[in-house]
């Protein structure tokens, strides 16, 4: 059977495209961060996964305001990278694996989870920026992806706990597919960020700290804040930290960390990045 051998989860910014873009010539500000994802390459080089599931959230290219489900799962063959105008360099196609997504979806909705299906999806920096931190040297890349959008947009969002759900029904489902493959699940966005309010610049570092903490160690806490709590403590846009705890319930039994880190906030963005071994 498949086997999740790990969760992967960044903060996914779109100014990181233009800092990996600019190579040598970008600001002094991102080398912490930057390298700050070489223990984690390292962890994926040697364990050769086959398969990205990845959790993000769409930013419009394919659901707006009129219509934007709660989870959607892609189901084609490939998916393009589109630029939203922050000058990334265009990329070929990501790989896509059906098989897998079909299996998934069925499984879900088996779970009782109600999942639109798309076979035909375009992708953005949610989905792009962390690929090519954990994957920068390979273009195009030969992990195949599964990209799973969950909704932060637009009221009503889903509660952290059916996130944390969400993520054991793809862990599940990943069990029963009758494969040996390796499998990571990635969790994009996050933490806490507030841009566009008159707390931009403010980071919530106690949030962070203890999030980072229990995503390791206790999950279950975080599972238990209401959309209220999280949107308070971490912004409106650290909604997105229900990414993160969606690919910490694809996980069973005992983690390791591989790999922490939290470097001096981005622009107005907590940057952050964990990753987790299962077993």
């Amino acid at each position: 059977m498949a086997q999740v051998i790990g969760a992967l989860t960044s903060s996914h910014i779109p100014s990181i495209g233009s800092a990996l873009a600019s190579g040598p010539q970008r600001e002094s500000r991102w080398q912490p961060f930057l390298e700050s994802c070489a223990p984690v390459r390292q962890w994926l080089e040697a364990q050769q996964p086959d398969i990205a599931v990845v959790l993000y959230n769409d930013h419009g290219l394919n659901f707006f305001l009129d219509n934007l489900p709660t989870f959607a799962v892609g189901a084609a063959f490939d998916y393009s990278a589109q630029d939203e105008g922050w000058g990334v360099p265009s990329f070929p196609p990501w790989r896509g694996y059906p098989e897998l997504s079909w299996h998934l979806i069925e499984s879900l909705v088996e779970q009782e989870f109600d999942i639109a299906t798309c076979q035909e999806m375009a992708v953005d920096h949610a989905f792009i920026n962390p690929l090519r931190l954990f994957w920068p040297d390979e273009s195009p890349l030969k992990v195949r992806t599964i990209p799973v959008a969950i909704n932060t947009v637009q009221f009503p969002l889903p509660r952290p706990a059916r996130c944390y759900a969400l993520g054991k029904a793809i862990g599940h489902a990943i069990a029963a597919w009758p494969t040996h493959e390796k499998v990571v699940v990635i969790g994009t966005g996050g933490l806490s960020h507030r841009p566009g309010s008159e707390q931009e610049s403010v980071s919530s570092t106690s949030f962070n700290d203890r999030c980072m903490e229990a995503l390791q160690d206790n999950p279950e806490c975080l599972a238990r804040l209401s959309m209220a709590d999280l949107l308070r403590e971490a912004g409106a846009q650290g909604a997105e930290i229900i990414m993160w705890l969606a690919a910490r319930g694809a996980l069973h039994g005992k983690v390791s960390k591989i790999h922490s880190s939290y470097p001096t906030p981005i622009s107005n963005t907590t940057v952050g990045l964990l990753a987790l071994a299962n077993g």
